[in-house]
């Protein structure tokens, strides 16, 4: 099965935690803090693998979650970062914010990688906070919470060629013909349900890989048919091989039809250079009327090439003259082939919020901290209210009203303020 879209849920690891220890050995009455650091969380790394043609693993799983790291450990010892996380994606692959429908990367060659969501660092233990001022801290940090992120993938083939025309103009025919693609094949439309890959080999020289892209109609740009969800595979391809049917009842009207669908859904596939062929030529009722046809599409400027799929007249004729085209096609980079990264917001930005219960206060760097705290030990407690005063939300909160015995919730926490 063929799957161009996929709408994933990504989860980086979190943080090892810190620990809580003191050097207790023999004779070394007065050990002072060995409590380690965490380990860090893995990475979810999105990375292309050449030997992958759709997006089918992603039909049946959706979440992908990196591992944690492991705890400290006493005697200075840091627990161990997890492995990071690879999903491999075929070369084509846009990857878009599931949210916001921001571009977030287009990988397009072998290996290509991009780090989608960063691990927790992992949390600091206690002998990390020793100074000449404090010399035995009684507090750690838990590790970094992960990053989650919903993304959408879109797949666009990558081809030098794609086959385009109308349903049952005979695309699968000429693939199967001059390639060892294998796609259904029947004498009734919109056969080919699915985009085909094929590659041909001309001579020891010449290799060109082909697109069959299913038969578009009246209407394919705004989603009729089967023409939305196919179009943006002809997007990558060079060169345009415009195939008509001879047996339809207006190849000239089929030819300017398709290459109006072409245009109103991408601008610039209209300007991509087409190869004009008359499929079907075995039967005597196209051989009846091919000198009409010729000579309609030479009054617009088209020199048409009779071919058939099936006895393979004129298909070698036709992939050679389309690879002197695509000689001479310049490659156009229409989009971004390399990751792309936007500015974030400041971490350090937050905001205050009256609910029912009391408070809300929401940022990224207050969140990370609440998270990473050990609620349960005093130390960490006056080390959090510290991190309140610089970041200025106890100020914020004091200018903003807040009274002994509010609730103050931030993140998952529920915090009761007291002067």
């Amino acid at each position: 099965m063929f799957i161009d879209e996929a709408t994933l849920i990504v989860q980086s690891g979190k943080g090892g935690d810190g620990v809580v220890h003191f050097r207790r050995e023999k004779y070394i009455p007065r050990g002072g803090p060995d409590g380690g650091d965490g380990g860090r969380g893995g990475n979810v790394i999105i990375k292309v693998k050449l030997t992958l043609n759709t997006l089918y693993d992603f039909h049946h799983k959706q979440r992908f979650d990196a591992q944690d790291g492991e705890n400290g450990a006493r005697s200075n010892r840091t627990g161990h970062s997890a492995d990071d996380l690879f999903i491999h994606v075929p070369p084509g692959t846009i990857i878009f914010n599931g949210v916001t429908g921001e571009l977030i990367a287009d990988l397009v060659e072998d290996n290509q990688e991009i780090l989608i969501c960063k691990g927790g660092r992992g949390g600091r233990g206690n002998a990390r906070f020793a100074n000449s001022r404090e010399q035995t801290p009684r507090f750690a940090e838990k590790g970094e919470p992960g990053q989650e992120m919903t993304i959408k993938l879109e797949l666009k083939l990558i081809a030098d060629i794609g086959i385009v025309g109308v349903p049952n103009a005979g695309k699968s025919t000429l693939l199967s013909a001059v390639t060892n693609a294998k796609p259904k094949i029947a004498d009734y439309p919109f056969t080919t349900i699915e985009p085909n890959l094929g590659v041909a080999n001309l001579d020891d020289e010449i290799t060109l890989v082909l697109a069959d892209i299913p038969g578009l109609i009246e209407g394919a740009h705004t989603g009729t048919g089967l023409g939305y969800e196919f179009l943006r595979h002809i997007q990558r391809t060079r060169v345009l091989i415009h195939l008509l049917d001879g047996l339809a009842l207006d190849p000239i009207l089929d030819y300017a039809q398709i290459n109006t669908e072409l245009s109103l859904f991408d601008p610039e596939l209209a300007k991509k250079p087409q190869l004009v062929a008359v499929n079907k030529m075995d039967l005597l009722e196209v051989q009846s009327c091919w000198a009409h046809l010729e000579k309609e599409l030479k009054k617009k400027g088209i020199t048409p090439i009779p071919i058939s799929g099936v006895t393979g007249q004129n298909v070698k004729l036709l992939l050679f003259k389309a690879a002197e085209l695509l000689r001479n096609t310049p490659v156009q980079i229409s989009q971004p082939m390399i990751p792309i990264y936007h500015p974030r917001v400041d971490p350090k930005q937050f905001a205050i919020n009256r609910i029912a219960q009391g408070w809300q206060i929401s940022g990224e760097s207050i969140e990370r901290a609440a998270a990473m705290t050990y609620w349960e030990n005093d130390e960490s407690i006056r080390r959090f209210q510290r991190i309140l005063e610089i970041l200025g939300i106890d100020s914020a909160l004091r200018n903003a009203g807040v009274k002994d015995g509010d609730t103050v919730a931030i993140g998952e926490y529920e915090l009761e303020w007291h002067d």
